[in-house]
């Protein structure tokens, strides 16, 4: 994915987050809206939110009230994410890859129903210690298709 970014000379990228399996031990009951995050996961999200050439958003099926509170306590674990299972930065209307008006555009995907497992986590956060790749700083992230316009 950073290679493909680099080829492309784009300066961010963008990370979409399940919660339930993937950030936090599932627990499904309406009534709980705690965050028990999963071994290496709130370590690898706070690293995560300190970049910024990673985008992350949260794709999630909660409900309203529950991502209320779920987003208090990621911004008290110092969690950043700027969107909620949408990503208006890509869009039809900004030129960008194509109709992504009902579909939220993303590099990287964690989700437990795309085959994400608990144990990646450390892999990730392992990963992410000691990459040293950032993009440059006078990249953009630009990329206009033109083949769909008439």
């Amino acid at each position: 994915m950073f290679k493909h970014a680099e080829q492309h000379q784009w300066n961010v990228v963008y990370f979409a987050f399940d919660i339930h399996g993937v950030i936090s031990k599932p627990d499904y009951r309406k009534t709980d809206k705690e965050i028990d995050y999963l071994p290496y996961a709130k370590e690898t999200l706070q690293l995560l939110s300190k970049r910024n050439d990673i985008v992350m958003y949260l794709f999630t099926s909660s409900y309203p009230d529950e991502i209320f509170e779920y987003m208090k306590t990621f911004e008290k674990d110092g969690i950043k994410f700027k969107f909620i299972n949408s990503n208006p930065d890509i869009s039809e209307k900004t030129g960008c890859f194509g109709f992504y008006e009902q579909k939220p555009y993303f590099n990287v995907l964690l989700d437990d129903k795309a085959g994400f497992q608990p144990k990646d986590w450390k892999k990730i956060y392992k990963y992410f210690k000691k990459q040293k790749y950032r993009p440059d700083d006078s990249w953009t992230f630009r990329y206009k298709e033109e083949y769909h316009k008439k």
